[in-house]
């Protein structure tokens, strides 16, 4: 059964860092692009950043240079290393495997002074 958790939410004060955690399970975790959304409530999942088996990634414009996605396929995990956050980073980040559609449960990240 194809399985993904994240870990690591929280809640910081703006200016602050935090790291997000996925790990995978019940495929070929190195083999696949591994993604991170996130949703606040009323709106749909945004693309935050992605990484693929060859370590190339893509980040979308609200956090690039301040978050960075990396992989370790030994251990099935993918984090994201976030820093600077702003109160607009507040939401539920998901990880995402596309083949098979399947997402985490999610992890909350709160940013608020």
């Amino acid at each position: 059964q194809v399985q993904l958790v994240e870990s690591g939410g929280g809640s910081v004060q703006p200016g602050d860092s935090l790291t997000l955690s996925c790990v995978g399970s019940g495929f070929r975790f190195g083999h696949y692009i591994m993604f991170w959304y996130r949703q606040v409530p009323g709106k749909g999942r945004e693309f935050v950043a992605r990484i693929d088996s060859n370590l190339r990634a893509d980040y979308s414009e609200s956090v690039k240079g301040r978050f960075t996605i990396a992989r370790n396929d030994a251990q099935n995990t993918i984090n994201l290393n976030m820093n600077s956050l702003k109160p607009d980073d507040t939401a539920l980040y998901y990880c995402h495997l596309a083949f098979p559609d399947t997402w985490g449960q999610g992890t909350q990240v709160t940013v608020s002074s």
